[in-house]
């Protein structure tokens, strides 16, 4: 079983300089003491005697429609939270995600607008703590929070309750991520390397290779795109202060060269820099440059609207990202090509190694008002239980035809070795070796894996026994677990039977008071370097360039207080 030891750089962080706006004022009732008073029994699911309203900020999704009739507050999932536990989702404003979403909650931040609930990034929870907006749920948490979702707070030595604290109390709930979702990976269409008679990538010289025979052979025509890259919603790499990895980045090329870009890392004196402005990440930057150049990497990088369209629409030979894409963000490929053989494979370095960056364990955050009243505090507390225990029947029986991303408050939840154990699980149980009844644990931390076992019957066909390999053909596309039967039997395959060499975690993942005023000038800069110098706007000499320019913009004041912090 994997077990992962998390660095933790505890900083301080304040309020952002957000410019002030108008959000939908929140009209619930006061709180009338932090749910000091409540010396009632505690049922994590309890319905109300009463129906209890929730006003919430939504994240939406225009390219995840509805069944005719629904909408991001008559859903299918606001139906179940109010017939079963009297809780009225009330969604005072959405905004799309990304971008969009995000300078909303900013914008309520500022203008201390905050609805009932939202979802929130580590900045943006730390910035209304600091200016004394949020619930304290220290009391209410432990004594509502359900078994199921206490011992995934616990998986990871329990570092998921540090990001939640502030001052230490407890300022919000927390998203704890799968460790694989911080691992990148390289997604190949395996039948273009069959047609082609060409090997299985390991190595970024193998990639270049195969990325030139689909540049000369054109197999999907005059649109074909060798390597995907971010559109201009993301970005090359993620950095410190964001979960998972970029969706179409680049994070395993710079791991190959032993780099960490946006991380802060140690350098061989065992000093704290910025992985950005390193040697190795500027021989990772000039790579691709080259393969931009040599029209290997989409043309339209960092300008156009979505890759998910392009890689849906059957153009796309290889791209970058972690466990969950190849199968939950990417149904359209399969539906439009059912013989799109998406495979994932590790990049290992010249000498065989696998480096990896590792992230944070916990990925989002839900923050409440803190002026709401102890039930809907509770309330809140419940939706998340509700939806840890209950994901597999939302999914599969009411939801289907509805995205889980319109599940209000939706806390991405999963024991950090949730994915490696489910892979191995589910192969026992395709090769024979145990069924699904040795994994129904009621309340288990691996809460969809008895699930995702009975889902094999459906799900999978024509799999010789013993054999490890399963291709596209061997899947129901139309099946319910579909995207995530693949996203872990394609997706995790290559982690769950490998483990990293080396694996890189941030020395921080928070802002020091500097950050607050200097870094996003920085992080603007840092990603028009990047891409001007991966799309050839630049030579490779504006990275020495913008080097100096961040020491001396607050780059060197930065990097002494994350040193300060780190010792």
């Amino acid at each position: 079983m994997r077990r992962t030891t998390w660095k933790i750089c505890f900083l301080l962080a304040g309020s952002l300089a957000l410019f002030a706006a108008g959000c939908t004022k929140n009209t619930a009732a006061k709180n009338t003491g932090n749910a000091g008073a409540d010396t009632g029994p505690a049922d994590p699911f309890m319905k109300f005697d009463h129906v209890v309203e929730v006003h919430i900020g939504q994240m939406a999704y225009p390219t995840l429609p509805f069944p005719q009739g629904d909408s991001n507050e008559n859903n299918v999932y606001t139906r179940y939270l109010l017939d079963n536990f009297n809780i009225k989702i009330v969604v005072d404003w959405s905004a799309a995600s990304g971008n969009d979403y995000n300078q909303k909650v900013n914008m309520c931040i500022a203008s201390n607008t905050l609805p009932d609930g939202m979802q929130c990034g580590r900045k943006e929870m730390l910035a209304a703590a600091k200016s004394g907006m949020l619930y304290d749920f220290t009391e209410l948490f432990p004594k509502y929070a359900s078994p199921q979702v206490k011992a995934i707070m616990d998986s990871g030595d329990g570092s998921a309750y540090t990001y939640s604290m502030y001052n230490g109390r407890q300022m919000c709930m927390v998203g704890v991520d799968v460790a694989t979702s911080g691992e990148s990976m390289v997604n190949v269409r395996k039948d273009w390397l069959d047609k082609y008679g060409l090997a299985e990538p390991k190595t970024l010289d193998d990639i270049e290779h195969i990325a030139k025979v689909f540049k000369e052979k054109k197999p999907a025509g005059a649109a074909t795109i060798p390597i995907a890259g971010p559109d201009k919603n993301n970005s090359l790499y993620t950095n410190f202060l964001s979960a998972g990895v970029a969706n179409c980045g680049f994070e395993p090329v710079f791991a190959a060269y032993n780099a960490y870009p946006g991380y802060w890392i140690k350098n061989s004196d065992g000093k704290v820099v910025y992985g950005t402005n390193t040697e190795n990440s500027r021989k990772a930057f000039t790579l691709l440059a080259k393969w931009y150049k040599e029209g290997l990497i989409d043309p339209e990088m960092g300008v156009r609207d979505s890759s998910d369209e392009v890689i849906n629409a059957g153009n796309v030979g290889m791209y970058f990202c972690a466990w969950w894409k190849i199968g939950y963000g990417s149904v359209d490929a399969y539906r439009n090509d059912p013989h799109a053989n998406w495979q994932s494979y590790i990049v290992r370095t010249d000498d065989g190694k696998w480096n990896t960056r590792e992230q944070c364990p916990v990925a989002s955050y839900i923050i409440f008002n803190k002026h709401v009243s102890d039930d809907v505090a509770k309330a809140g507390i419940i939706i998340n239980n509700v939806w840890i225990r209950d994901e597999n029947i939302l999914t599969t029986k009411y939801g289907k035809g509805t995205s889980i991303y319109w599940y209000p408050l939706r806390n991405s939840m999963g024991a950090l070795n949730e994915c490696e154990i489910t892979y191995t699980d589910l192969m026992q149980v395709l090769n024979g070796e145990k069924t699904a009844d040795d994994f129904n644990e009621p309340g288990s931390a691996f809460k969809l894996l008895h699930n995702d076992c009975l889902s094999l019957a459906d799900g999978i066909k024509n799999y010789k026994q013993g054999s490890n390999e399963l291709s596209i053909e061997n899947f129901n596309i139309d099946g319910a677990n579909f995207p995530r039967l693949y996203s872990i039997l394609a997706g995790v395959k290559p982690s769950a039977n490998a483990r990293p060499d080396k694996s890189v975690y941030s020395e921080c993942y928070s802002q020091t008071p500097a950050m607050e005023v200097k870094w996003p000038n920085l992080e603007t800069a840092e990603k028009e370097m990047g891409l001007r110098i991966v799309t050839g706007k630049d030579d490779i000499s504006a990275f020495d360039t913008y080097v100096k320019r961040w020491g001396a913009e607050g780059g060197e004041e930065i990097t002494q207080e994350v040193q300060a912090q780190s010792k």
